[in-house]
């Protein structure tokens, strides 16, 4: 149900690649709760994606930018000002990637080259996302930046590879940034970690769906849906929220805080 909690807020969303994305449940809650928003992903992710289609349903102008290039992200919080008529009020951050997890590379026989492309793809991206927004005085006081993160930053999923390094490095850029943010525009910072969920690109880790049902057993609340990350995010954009930053929200019905749970002895 909307309750116009995003009225006159203006948002870019990164990452919506198709009705899986969590980024695709965040665009359409936020213009369900009154939000104007303009969608980005990578080109090549947009010849792959449905995001157009997103694009078309939300009436929100879809711009291509490659997160780690400065240039394209100018041009994109440029644009987007424009589209939006003002200042940007929250930004989602919801990209991933590793290519020595898609080349099935051991953990201990990655390529550095790939690792640094992580990296850049999935960490340095945030830096360079908000140190543009921060030059350019990109964003409105008291906006909202979200970066969606994972467990593996904090604990060990030997299946997860560098991307748990890559999430370490997301989650202490929130923390960082997050300070020279509120100190500048009262701008909050902060990754929200999620459960295990079925989306395009967790489907890509080796036995993701035997620890999708291992993570749902040891979590008391069972794993937290993309729709129920999405109602988060919304929350977390809105000004209810307007004291919460430099932190690392834990979205997992429980799992966090689990040590043993019995289901998973039967």
């Amino acid at each position: 149900m909307a309750n116009q909690l995003l009225a006159g807020k203006r948002g870019v969303i990164f990452g919506a690649l198709d009705a899986n994305s969590i980024a695709w449940k965040v665009a359409e809650r936020c213009v369900e709760e009154g939000a104007k928003i303009t969608l980005t992903n990578a080109p090549v992710a947009l010849r792959m994606g449905e995001i157009q289609k997103l694009g078309e349903k939300l009436g929100a102008e879809v711009i291509p930018a490659d997160a780690t290039n400065l240039e394209d992200l100018e041009a994109l919080f440029t644009k987007s000002q424009e589209v939006l008529g003002g200042k940007i009020d929250f930004v989602l951050h919801s990209i991933g990637m590793s290519l020595n997890v898609r080349k099935k590379k051991p953990y201990t026989g990655l390529k550095y080259e790939w690792m640094q492309k992580t990296f850049d793809i999935s960490a340095i991206s945030f830096h360079k996302v908000m140190q543009t927004l921060y030059n350019m005085d990109g964003m409105n006081d008291w906006g909202s930046i979200l970066a969606l993160t994972y467990i593996a930053s904090q604990r060990v999923f030997p299946d997860y590879s560098e991307m748990a390094e890559s999430k370490s490095l997301l989650e202490s850029f929130a923390r960082s940034f997050g300070y020279h943010y509120a100190k500048k525009n009262k701008v909050r910072v902060n990754t929200i970690s999620q459960s295990p969920t079925m989306t395009t690109a967790g489907s890509g880790i080796k036995g993701f769906d035997d620890f999708f049902g291992y993570a749902d057993k040891m979590s008391p609340l069972g794993n937290a849906s993309a729709e129920a990350c999405a109602d988060y995010v919304i929350f977390m954009f809105s000004d209810l929220s307007k004291m919460i930053t430099m932190q690392n929200l834990y979205h997992d019905g429980g799992f966090s805080n689990m040590g043993m749970a019995p289901e998973i002895l039967e």
